[in-house]
This record gives structure tokens, sequence and C-alpha cells, in this order.
């Protein structure tokens, strides 16, 4: 992504998006990445304004990037195996060491692992209550930290999981809603009675290592891309901003584990993505790509895999010389 920001700067990129159809537009320019569209394209650098300060710190970033000694990626080289080489290129200097939380869980000491980094409070009794669940009949959903929805995205996403009738987890946080207070209408909380919890936040790395969980409904951060595949768990993407248009691209077309739900959000089209995701043919089949991709993750971080080898020549190699 660095480096197509700094690519899209030196082109004069001026291109006007005005419709779906220039969104839709494939760029055979970006090296390491083929088909991508347009819209797959981080949202900072789709910008038209020349001035905005995520596109120039990108691009700022990426001139840093080319001076540094070392970049260190949170990702593994079967998993973007094409734009690893592309960068290398580049950055030749590249260690990939992911993923991290694969990597973390073999910590040991118990200090270490009980330091988080989760923004929000989490909130106990979402691990109960998957155990009382069917293995893999629990859709879980969560729109990460930061993204935020209307009122009227917010109740399309509501009744679809409802309409759905499968038991789901939600993450709705206080401010999920744009300017207001996230609020169900009390029809809908009645309708889920028992097949439906709604917490503010929980701990999503042992959510998705939970055998209840079935299918993700993600906004399709990295972090969450990356622990929706060390779960094995497939995904149906509604992404927001920054890069997760272009994970999402990924996890639908590249990985085969996930489905874009459009950003218009219909209830219709919620129903029919989760009934599809949790009961249906493609459903099976990205739930299988899903734990070929949790096995490939798995071996990445254990002993002889690339980014355990990585790990060790990154400390013998870099951090042992820094004074």
């Amino acid at each position: 992504m660095l480096k197509l920001a700094k690519l899209l700067h030196h082109k004069g990129f001026h291109i006007t998006f005005v419709n779906t159809e220039h969104l839709e537009t494939t760029v055979s320019w970006t090296s390491g990445m083929k088909s991508i569209r347009l819209r797959d394209f981080p949202t900072f650098i789709r910008t038209l304004d020349h001035q905005d300060i995520m596109l120039n710190f990108v691009i700022q970033e990426v001139e840093r990037s080319s001076r540094a000694s070392t970049v260190i990626l949170n990702t593994f080289d079967t998993l973007e195996h094409d734009v690893l080489e592309s960068l290398s290129s580049v950055f030749p200097h590249i260690y990939t060491i992911g993923p991290l939380q694969l990597l973390a869980d073999q910590i040991q000491d118990e200090a270490l692992r009980s330091v988080g980094g989760n923004l929000w409070r989490e909130e106990p009794g979402c691990l109960p209550w998957l155990d009382s669940k069917e293995p893999g009949s629990v859709v879980y959903v969560n729109f990460g930290s930061i993204t935020v929805m209307t009122t009227g995205q917010l109740t399309e996403f509501a009744w679809g999981l409802a309409n759905s009738q499968k038991p789901f987890l939600w993450i709705i946080r206080p401010d999920l809603v744009a300017s207001e207070s996230a609020v169900l209408p009390p029809e809908f909380v009645e309708e889920i009675a028992g097949r439906g919890m709604l917490v503010s936040w929980c701990q999503q790395e042992e959510v998705l290592k939970h055998g209840a969980i079935g299918g993700f409904l993600t906004h399709s951060g990295w972090n969450s891309t990356l622990e929706s595949l060390c779960g094995g768990v497939p995904v149906i993407c509604w992404p927001f901003f920054a890069e997760q248009q272009t994970n999402c691209r990924y996890s639908c077309t590249e990985w085969g584990i996930g489905m874009e739900i459009d950003n218009d959000v219909k209830r219709d089209e919620v129903e029919g993505l989760v009934r599809e995701l949790m009961e249906g043919e493609k459903g099976k089949e990205m739930r299988k790509k899903a734990m070929e991709w949790k096995a490939k993750a798995e071996a990445a971080i254990m002993p002889g895999g690339t980014s355990y080898n990585n790990v060790d020549k990154l400390i013998s190699e870099v951090l042992s010389s820094i004074d």
C-alpha cells in the first residue's frame, strides 16, 4: 500500500471517482496485486485532494521506509507472497513475523501474557454464552473500534441478523452510530431473545477461536482479518475506510474466505449472506479455505516456519546490533 501511494502521487492521478463504473476500473500497473480495482485501494489513496492529510502522511512514510534498515510486517509469506515479492525489490530487508497473535500465544511469562491492547473494556459472559451453543452455529459480529454507521444501517443489520434465524453475538460499541447512541428497537430485542447476545466489547481472539463460531461479519481491519484466519473462520466483509477495502478484496478474491456486503446495506442482503455463510455451499467452501489458511498460519510460526525463522533473524541480525 505504501508503494501504491507513492506511485499514485508521482503519476499525478486525477481520475474523478463519480460513479461505480470508475471505481470498477482494473489497474494494471500495481506490481504484485493482480486484478486490483480502484475501489479496492485504501480510501485515503482514492482522495481527490492532493493536500489530504492521510495521503501525504502515507507518501512521507513511503519515503522514510525506503531509508529504513529493516521493515517488519505482521503477515506471513504464503498469505501475501506476490505482494511481498514485489515489495522486496523496493525494501530489500523485509521481515514477516506474523501472525503476531499466534507468536504471542507461545509466550510463557504470565505477566507478559496478561498485557492486552483492547481500546474498550471487555464484558464478561461471552465465552460462557458461546459454550451453550452448538459447534459452528453462531455468527460473530464486530465492526472494530473505529467504524461508525448511521441509525438506518444499524437497523438494517439488526433485522437482517434477526431474520436469518441464526444465533449471533454482536459487539455494539456505545459510539457505533455516528453522533448518536446505538439504540435498537424494542421489538428487535424481543425478536432475538434466547438466540442473540449484545455486548459492548469482548475478547475477540478468544471468541474467534471458540468452536461455536461459524462465521464473522466484520469491517475487515487487518487485525480482525488475521484473527479470523487464525481461527479458521470465514467472513462477510463490510469495509469502512483505510486499508479495509483492500483486505476485503483479498479475503473475497485471493484467499477465498469471504463475501462482501454492499455499503448501502439492506436487511434482505444481510439475511441472505448470513444464511449462505452458515449453511450454503459457498459458505462450506469458504470454511474449508479458512481452515486451510489457519493451518498455514500455524505452520509459519512453528519452529522451521518462515515467521519463526524471521523472528530469529530479526533478533540476531538487527536487534542484537543496536547499541
